[in-house]
Parts: structure tokens; sequence; C-alpha cells
């Protein structure tokens, strides 16, 4: 795990301060690499690279960054490539190591395997090669974009970065992206290559960039495959599961240094953490956060089992208001721009915790996208079964969809009856691409506070029903098989955004075996009735691996999430906190915002939701980056 950053000329003319400008890049991402930095240039060729190296595998001097190979082709890469060693082996006859890293296989792989190097990587990564022979660059981003890529062309230079921070100081102005805050304000991400940063893009995830004689061409390199296999029992899909998640564990583990692991009390962390202990009795780590302060946010109970059951020890910390009053500024600071929900504040307390003792660590994420964690989808099962039942279809898109299946889960309903109402206030058995867009409109609350007519929202809906329709989702009935689709292209590549910058924010390298390639790409075969089985959520997870995850998890139903008692905080302990950042000057000249109908919502206790945590967030975010803009230059360049 490391940061990286580059310039490169496309006109060919001299860039100016070339080797300064690295330096400036280099400091803004040095929190992702404390072991080491190192820059290259070719000034001739008006490019250069900046790197800052967090020592994982290769800890020796031959694994430092930026990498020249003996063909004159150079490298930066963030991440970790799992089965480098399998790749050393395959291509030692044909590229003389000299190192045991993995990166240098990045390097030999691209040799080797020319545009198609990318295919035979299996991890995750951000990664850059140049090639002093022909004069061109090639940028590759992992399958689900666990790691980041930024980049932004500004008078004909191109800047490339791990966070988008490194490119903002060269911008002639920082300005929002319309765009991208509309699609903020709706889902709390943003479904294409836009960030809220104007003219800064992120390479989506599967995406490859290669420029040469100043042409910048992007292409996609891989897509799931949603090929439904009908030809096998559920014990089939049970064993294989086994098997390859086991293998993605092995290849995770893959390290110099110790790993650890997040400890929920959920499924996918107690699972990662189980069998991870039981494949190497190094990694006896685990980490946990909690908040005490009121009744039905403590999880830690749950975490303590899985620990216990697992093996390992467990690090836990609470937290409080004043955590989140002293580090919401270096949260906001760390994302780069606002993204997802308030998940990321207790992810980095506890990374804070985890740095600590170890390098790297394990999470759950994906879980909830491939297997089916959210409730909503047990409310479009319900749904789906009601529908049967009147329809006389009980086998309806490949599930058996009666009544009597979704009875024993109905109980996890109970605190979602807001969101059953949301989903089928309108429409009932109607389009689920329109019902399910309401359900995850986040702007729906914000009719006061957010200046809609300074925005335009008139395209979001088919923006996303782009994604939600598209061919890998044309004819599948299972309302379960259209929102997970939906969920793992646009919600997952925002939570990978969290993980990431909130563990770099400490030096610290989540790894995430959920999302090993092979292991996704079997589960999209595996039919809707086996995974979400009588709608129960990660049922498939539940009997695979009964022998290993404690009953009392496996039988629970009140997962939280990771949920923060912002409610509570913000109408007492850190209310007068919220009000001083909406009462500012600045904060009442935003056009997009009237900040004193935030103000006002104060003062009903039922508006503190999600959306204060949104607006907020965006609010601290224009404080750091627009009001400072002339700082930062001044301060860096």
């Amino acid at each position: 795990m490391c940061g990286i950053a580059g310039i490169m000329s496309l006109s060919g003319a001299p860039v100016e301060r070339l080797a300064h400008k690295l330096e400036v890049m280099g400091k803004l991402i040095a929190h992702r690499g404390p072991d080491d930095k190192g820059i290259w240039c070719n000034s001739q060729q008006n490019v250069g690279f900046a790197h800052a190296r967090l020592s994982i595998i290769d800890l020796s001097s031959n694994g430092a960054q930026p990498m020249r190979g003996p063909n004159e082709t150079v490298i930066v890469h963030n991440g970790e490539i799992y089965n480098y060693l399998e790749l050393q082996n395959d291509l030692k006859h044909k590229w003389d190591f000299a190192s045991t890293s993995d990166t240098e296989t990045i390097l030999a792989s691209h040799a080797v395997y020319g545009e198609h190097f990318v295919d035979h990587l299996r991890g995750m990564f951000a990664s850059v090669i140049y090639d002093e022979k022909q004069q061109k660059l090639t940028a590759v981003r992992d399958r689900f974009g666990i790691k980041p890529l930024y980049y932004a062309i500004i008078d004909n230079i191109f800047y490339f970065a791990s966070e988008a921070k490194a490119i903002v100081p060269f911008l002639h102005e920082i300005e929002t992206d319309c765009d991208a805050l509309t699609q903020y304000l709706t889902f709390q991400y943003a479904l294409d290559d836009n960030t809220l940063f104007k003219n800064i893009k992120q390479l989506m995830p599967a995406h490859s960039l290669t420029i040469k004689n100043g042409s910048v061409q992007i292409r996609r390199y891989w897509d799931i495959n949603y090929e439904i296999d009908w030809n096998h029992s559920p014990e089939y899909f049970y064993e294989n599961l086994r098997e390859k998640f086991q293998q993605s564990i092995d290849l995770h583990l893959r390290s110099d240094v110790l790993v650890g692991a997040y400890v929920s009390g959920g499924i996918d962390s107690s699972l990662i953490s189980a069998l991870s202990a039981n494949a190497n009795g190094k990694n006896n780590l685990g980490f946990h956060g909690k908040f005490t302060q009121f009744p039905g946010y403590d999880e830690s109970d749950f975490a303590e089992i899985a620990a216990q059951s697992a093996g390992i020890d467990l690090a836990q910390m609470s937290i409080t208001a004043d955590d989140f009053r002293d580090n919401i500024e270096n949260i906001i600071y760390h994302l780069d721009y606002p993204v997802a929900g308030p998940g990321s504040f207790p992810q980095y307390m506890v990374s804070q915790l985890a740095a600590k003792q170890v390098k790297v660590v394990l999470g759950g994420q994906g879980g909830d996208e491939i297997f089916g964690g959210y409730a909503r989808y047990v409310v479009a099962y319900l749904e789906q079964c009601i529908k049967a039942s009147l329809d006389g279809k009980a086998d309806n898109g490949n599930y058996v969809v009666t009544l009597a299946s979704i009875i024993p889960n109905l109980g996890i309903l109970r605190e979602y009856k807001p969101m059953m109402q949301q989903l089928w206030s309108e429409g009932l058995f109607g389009n689920l691409d329109q019902r399910y867009f309401r359900l995850i409109d986040r702007s729906t609350d914000m009719r006061d506070e957010v200046n809609w007519e300074a925005l335009s929202k008139d395209n979001m809906f088919a923006q996303f029903e782009a994604i939600f329709n598209s061919p890998a989702n044309v004819g599948k009935e299972a309302y379960f098989d259209k929102m997970t689709h939906c969920d793992f292209k646009c919600l997952l590549p925002a939570l990978l955004h969290v993980e990431d910058r909130m563990g770099m924010a400490h030096g610290l390298e989540t790894r995430v075996p959920m999302l090993d390639h092979k292991l996704v790409e079997f589960a999209a075969t595996i039919p809707a009735n086996v995974k979400f089985e009588g709608g129960n959520m990660k049922q498939m997870l539940k009997i695979a691996f009964k022998d290993v995850l404690p009953e009392k998890l496996i039988n629970r139903r009140d997962k939280m999430g990771f949920p923060v008692p912002l409610k509570e905080w913000f109408g007492a302990d850190l209310k007068d906190f919220v009000q001083d950042i909406f009462s500012s000057q600045q904060a009442k000249s935003r056009p997009f915002m009237h900040a004193d109908k935030v103000v006002q919502g104060f003062a009903d206790e039922a508006k503190f939701s999600r959306k204060t945590w949104g607006l907020l967030s965006l609010e601290i975010w224009h404080q750091q980056f627009h009001d400072k803009a002339a700082e930062w230059k001044a301060k860096l360049l």
C-alpha cells in the first residue's frame, strides 16, 4: 500500500518546475506511505513520478519506488498483487527479477503480456507505467475500485495521484462540479467519473488509461458476467464457496508484516477473522470500535463472541462525541471530498487504533452487496412474495417466493417500516427501478436546506436507471439480483473510497478478501434462491460456514452496520458545534445551500438525520478546500 502521483506533458513542451511539483504532490500523499519516498524524472520527455511507500512485501530497498525495469519502463504502484509469487514463477524465464516485490511482477507482466497484462493481476491496485522507448503512459485501476486513482488535464499537462488533494494545488480555480454535487446530494456518492472538484476525474474501476502522442484513451478491461448456473445443487455452491473463500483469505494474508482484522460482530468480519486466524497463527489481532453512551449502538458483545470463537485478541475503543468534534475536519480532509454516510467517522477512529499495532488489516467490504446484507433486499423480497401469491406464481424470478418462506425473517423489518412506506408509497408492484431510486434518494428531505434552483436534478433518474437496467440486469425477474447489481456498481465504490482513505490517513493498509475477483465471478453465477433463500440476509454464508461462525452470530437479527448516534449528539453534546459551523459567514454564502434553514431544523429533533451529516460534511469540505484555496497554493507552490 502506498501513495502515487505523477505528471506528463501532453504536448511535449517542458513542464515548468517539474521536480518541485512532484515534491509538492509527494508531500500531500506522504501519510499513505510513511516508510519511504522517491521521485523519478525524465526531463527530456517531460514526465515524472512521485511515490510514498508503506512497506508490506519485500521490506528491503529493492522494493523501493518509483521502480525502473531493465527495459526502460518505470512504475509507481499502490496496492497489492496477491498472486505475485505465481506471476514470478511464470515469468522468471522471461524476466530477470531483481526483487521479491509484487511491484516488479507488474513490470514483468507488462513486458511479457503487453496491454493485456492487467488481466493477469489478482489483487487491489492503482498502477502507472511509463515506457521511455515508446514514450507511452499506461494507468490501470483494479476491478472494483479498491485503490483510488485521480487525474486532471491542466494546460495540456496530465496530472495523476492517489488522492485528489495532490492535484488541487495545480487547478487555476478550485470549483465545485455541479453534476457531482447533485449526485452527492441525491445518493451521497458519484455515479460516474466526476468528483466534487471540477476538472478532477477518477479513473473508474476496471478501466485502463493510456497516453501516447498526447492522446488520452480510456477503456474498460473487465466486467462481471452474470451467467446464472442452473445446473448444480446448492451443496455444489456451498462447497465451492468455501474453497474459493479460503483461497482468497490465504492470498490476502501474504505479507512480510503482521496482519490484523476489523471485528464488527457481523457475519462478514467474523468469518474473515476466523478463517484468517485458522490459516496463520500470527494473525491474532482484532480491532473494534463501540458507542456506549446510548442504548442500541453497542455491538461489542457480538464482536467479543466473534473474537473468542476465532481465538484472537480483541482491542476495543469507546468512541465519543469529543472524538467527533476533534477529528471531523481531519476525516473530511483525508476523504478528499464527502462520500457515503457517517460510517467514515468510526472507521477513522478504529483505523487509528489498529495502526498502533499493525500495518495491515482485513475488512469485510463487499459482503453486503454480493450476498445480500441490506434490509431493503428483504423488503423487496417480501413484495415479490406478495405479488407471487396474488398471481399464483410461487416460482417467480427463480425464487421459491411464497409468503410462508418470508415469515421467519419478518422480524428483521420491525425497524424498517419507514423504508417500506417509502418503497411502496408510489406504485406497489410497479417499476422497481423507479421505486428503488426513491428508496436510495437521499435528497427527498432536503427541499428546504438545498437551493435546488442552482442545481439540476432532472437527469439523476436517467443516470441511475442506465445502471439499474443495464444489459447485465435485463430479463432478471428476481428483485434481489437487480438491487445487488446496482449497489455493487454504485454504492460499493463509495464504501471502498472510505475504506481506503480512513486507513491510509494513519498509514494503514486495508485488504478486502470478499473482493477477490475470482470469488466475485463465482458468486455472480449463483442463483438468487441459493444466495438469498427465504429472504434471509447472507443465507449462503451462514449455511456454507455454519461450522466456522458462532451460532449466536448466525441467528442474530439486529446487525446495525456501525451506526453512529448522530441524532443524540447533534441534539445535545454537538448541537452548538454544528450550529456554529452552519452559522459562519462562509456557510451562509454557499449558492447551493440555505444554511439558515439547516440551523432552524435543529429546533425539531426529528430533523437530526443522515442529511445533517451530509450537509455538515459538505460545508466542512468547502471551508477546508475552497475557503483556504489561496492559502493552499501560497503554502505549497
